[in-house]
């Protein structure tokens, strides 16, 4: 019987960073489906990714990879007002600034999302495999 099972993977440090980015990369995310609730201190990112933990299953999975505890959010050469803008993000990666750490979503065509934290907590949960 061959199941599938759908990921999930809580990161707070730099390995389980790591892991998310290396599960994350060349997902597409669709600008309408990145949501900061400001008053939650949640950043949201709905993707489309591929299974790349699973060597013969290279199926596209609907994923969310949520941050919690985000101060602020700061976006650079993203138009915000192309709600259908396609971002296909490259790598997500951290450094510690002062009290805080900034979390680099960085995507294709010098795009990039800094998200502002007092703390790494991440968890990216696959919601459904899509087929190709």
């Amino acid at each position: 019987m061959n199941k599938s099972y759908l990921a999930k993977i809580i990161a707070n440090d730099k390995e389980g960073l790591q892991m998310i980015s290396a599960c994350m990369t060349g997902a597409k995310i669709k600008l309408s489906d990145i949501k900061f609730l400001k008053s939650n201190k949640i950043f949201l990112l709905s993707a489309e990714r591929f299974g790349v933990e699973n060597d013969n299953d290279k199926k596209k999975i609907n994923s969310i990879c949520k941050f919690d505890f985000i101060d602020n959010v700061k976006s650079k050469n993203i138009d915000q007002n192309n709600d259908e803008l396609i971002l296909e993000l490259l790598a997500i990666d951290y450094l510690k600034n002062k009290e805080n750490f900034e979390i680099n979503l960085i995507f294709k065509n010098n795009a990039h999302i800094i998200l502002t934290s007092e703390t790494i907590e991440v968890r990216l949960e696959d919601q459904n495999k899509t087929n190709i």
